[in-house]
């Protein structure tokens, strides 16, 4: 599968400033900015930055950043899931996942995590996507946003609405050991039925996996 992508851009008035929402975004552009010091929800800015700037090198991984005329201070990533996860034991190409969202707290309410979303779905490419969001709640910023663990399920799935994922079932361990969390979907309008049967398999690889073993017996 040949990963296409094309540029795409809008902008965001805030109370402050003129806030650009762009991407995708290779690795040279995005050396063009600084990344702010407070995108830390993962791991220490300068080191997820380094993780941005290799996400963008893979032939599927897309960034969309926010940003002020010189500084990223939000951004979104997309690519394959790890290895290691149950998303990428089929190995489908057309499966990729939206990995990270994050903006800095002095923006938030001001839409650009909506926008983010938004941006990226302008690309008519991502319709060949199944495209995944794994939500736990202990990733949440509960204790800055002063949010119940529900109301802030809200928000977040409003936020991800904008990018046309919804919530879909699963019996994935780790969503189900809690009822906050959740897997967000998008299937692209040009993905093949073959894939969402592969994809719904996926889903309820537990219930597949003991519905082979008891035929095998």
């Amino acid at each position: 599968m040949k990963h296409e992508k094309k540029h795409y851009a809008l902008t965001r008035e805030t109370a402050t400033e003129t806030i650009t929402i762009e991407g995708p975004l290779e690795a040279e552009e995005l050396q063009q900015y600084k990344f702010h010091k407070d995108l830390i929800a993962f791991r220490p800015a300068p080191k997820q930055f380094e993780a941005i700037l290799n996400i963008s090198t893979f032939p599927e991984g897309r960034i969309i950043v926010a940003r002020t005329s010189d500084t990223i201070i939000g951004y979104v990533t997309y690519l394959h899931p790890d290895p290691l996860e149950r998303w990428s034991e089929f190995e489908m190409e057309e499966l990729i996942e939206l990995g990270a969202i994050e903006v800095i707290p002095a923006f938030r309410g001001e839409r650009i995590a909506s926008g983010l979303l938004e941006v990226s779905m302008m690309d008519e490419f991502m319709e060949n996507y199944i495209i995944i969001s794994t939500e736990y709640y202990w990733h949440w910023d509960l204790h800055g946003t002063k949010l119940s663990i529900w109301d802030y399920r809200k928000v977040m799935e409003k936020m991800m609405a904008a990018g046309g994922l919804l919530p879909a079932p699963t019996d994935d361990p780790e969503i189900i050991s809690h009822p906050a969390n959740c897997l967000m979907v998008r299937i692209g309008k040009n993905v093949s039925e073959e894939s969402i049967k592969r994809f719904d398999t996926l889903r309820f690889l537990q219930r597949h996996k003991y519905r082979t073993m008891r035929e095998g017996l």
